[in-house]
C-alpha cells in the first residue's frame, strides 16, 4: 500500500545511489517490503514481469551495489531490522537485511562482543 509503496522523484534519487562513484540511474519505484515472505512475492512479481530488482540498505556501500542501470524496483529493506539469533559460543549473528551497525553493537552491548565496520561473513535471514 501507499506507506510501503513510492514513485516521488526525491525518495527515487536517494535510492539511486551510494557512496561510489559509478553512474546510475533512479528507481521507477520504491518497496518498503517488512517480511521475507513479502520480499519473494515482489521478486516473483518482478522477474515474471521481466522488471529490474535493485536491493538498498543504508546507501553508505562504496561498490556501486545499488545503482541501478535502468530503472526498475528499489527494494528498501531498511524496515527488516530483527535480530534473529545471537550465538556466543561461536561468535555469530544472524540478522535481517535492515541491521544497522549501531543497533547490532547496542545488541550486543554487554555481551563483551561488537561489530567493527569493514567485518564481512554476515548472512541475513
Amino acid at each position: 500500500g501507499a506507506p510501503n509503496v513510492s514513485t516521488a522523484t526525491a525518495v527515487r534519487e536517494q535510492h539511486g545511489h551510494d557512496e561510489s562513484m559509478h553512474p546510475c540511474a533512479p528507481p521507477d519505484v520504491v518497496v518498503w517490503p517488512q517480511a521475507v515472505e513479502q520480499v519473494q512475492e515482489l521478486a516473483a512479481l518482478c522477474h515474471r514481469s521481466r522488471v529490474p530488482m535493485v536491493p538498498f540498505g543504508t546507501g553508505t556501500g562504496l561498490e556501486g551495489g545499488v545503482n541501478a542501470v535502468q530503472g526498475g524496483v528499489c527494494f528498501d529493506l531498511s524496515r527488516m531490522d530483527a535480530i534473529a539469533e545471537l550465538s556466543l559460543e561461536d561468535f555469530s549473528v544472524a540478522v535481517e537485511p535492515g541491521v544497522t551497525h549501531k543497533a547490532l553493537n547496542k545488541h550486543l552491548r554487554g555481551t563483551g562482543l561488537w561489530f567493527p565496520v569493514g567485518t564481512v561473513g554476515v548472512r541475513g535471514v
